[in-house]
């Protein structure tokens, strides 16, 4: 004879394995056919798959409890267990949904364009929102599961009727979290960085990868990784080189010979930017910043799209412009060296000694 507790098992799985096959039969039928239409919805679909299997078996298993007549308190027990498991798969649902609808929001922004600065906005503002509220959201569910047990609701009440001394420890040992927490939520709100933008943070230049809620990833230019709490951003200063634009002007310091043609390199230069992609056509200037005893200091400034196009146009810049000058103005003969009688009289200096004076020859002129 097959004992009561056994029956009764079998009365609630069986029936909640057949609704289970019916409704995962009717899913990937609606899939299939929600992906000969739209890629996008297909992936939805499956995305939600998870929370709604839980849902069918929760409420099948609840159905036949009824009908398995078990003893009182195992069917306390197992609806307090299907209690538990709805509580939480309705936090699983709502963090699908929330992620759902923020990446629905965002497929009207591209960050793969050129011009993404309003993309970047949003992407790096709901992202940070979707965080916090996740965040929230599973602490939310776990306290609510948590608080259908009587003595853990028993527990909850004493502690919050006697808080005290636990609550300012409880605080103070939160105070990390709740600080990244809410330097997250200013960051969204303000944003002094979003993603993939071009910072200079410790010393090292880098892009914003990824924003979570506690801390933020730099993309090195050499493919390190550096991991800055949130609230770094909030409290101490850094660069941001695409706050506004993503445009940026790049400088390319040259140190040459008093006799470089400097109008003849302006012009070269002008050739040289417009023979470019990478250059906007925004700025091109060529000017004299300094002068030294043998050499004078030749800034030049170029305008590019974005800072890693200012890079390579700097790079492409000084090699061109080096190529000019090693072509067009060879490097003048070293300087001789003669003797000249010092003047008689000089302080210092005796009757007949003699000084070695440099005396620089004339550098080769640019033809």
């Amino acid at each position: 004879m097959i004992p009561p507790s056994v029956l009764g098992a079998i009365v609630m799985i069986v029936p909640a394995l057949v609704i289970l096959a019916i409704y995962r039969w009717l899913t990937r039928r609606l899939i299939r056919l929600a992906g000969g239409r739209s890629p996008f919805l297909q992936r939805l679909l499956e995305r939600g798959q998870g929370p709604a299997t839980a849902f069918v078996l929760i409420f099948a298993l609840g159905a036949a409890l009824p009908a398995a007549r078990f003893s009182y308190p195992t069917a306390i027990t197992i609806g307090h267990g299907l209690l538990v498991a709805f509580i939480l798969s309705v936090g699983w649902a709502a963090a699908i949904a929330l992620d759902i609808s923020i990446t629905i929001y965002l497929r009207r922004f591209r960050t793969d364009v050129e011009d993404n600065l309003l993309a970047r906005k949003h992407v790096t503002q709901m992202r940070i929102l979707q965080r916090v509220a996740t965040t929230l959201l599973v602490i939310v569910t776990i306290a609510s599961a948590l608080m259908t047990f009587q003595s853990v609701r028993q527990y909850g009440i004493s502690l919050f009727a006697s808080a005290g001394a636990a609550g300012i420890i409880l605080g103070l040992a939160a105070r990390p979290v709740l600080s990244n927490l809410l330097a997250g939520i200013q960051i969204a709100m303000t944003q002094p960085i979003r993603v993939e933008d071009q910072v200079v943070v410790e010393g090292e230049s880098g892009w914003i990868e990824t924003i979570t809620s506690t801390y933020v990833v730099v993309r090195i230019w050499d493919l390190r990784r550096m991991i800055v709490p949130l609230t770094y951003f909030i409290e101490k200063p850094f660069q941001n080189w695409t706050y506004e634009n993503s445009a940026q002007i790049g400088t390319v310091f040259l140190h040459v010979d008093y006799s470089v043609p400097v109008d003849r390199l302006r012009q070269k230069l002008d050739e040289i930017l417009h023979e470019s992609k990478r250059w906007d056509g925004k700025v091109a200037s060529l000017q004299v910043t300094d002068a030294a005893a043998d050499t004078v200091e030749l800034r030049a400034l170029v305008s590019a799209r974005n800072p890693g196009e200012a890079w390579n146009l700097r790079c492409e810049v000084r090699e061109k412009l080096i190529a000019f000058l090693r072509a067009e103005c060879p490097k003048a003969p070293p300087p001789e060296t003669i003797e000249h009688p010092t003047p008689r009289g000089a302080e210092g200096d005796e009757e007949g000694k003699v000084a070695r004076l440099a005396n620089r020859a004339e550098p080769a002129p640019c033809p």
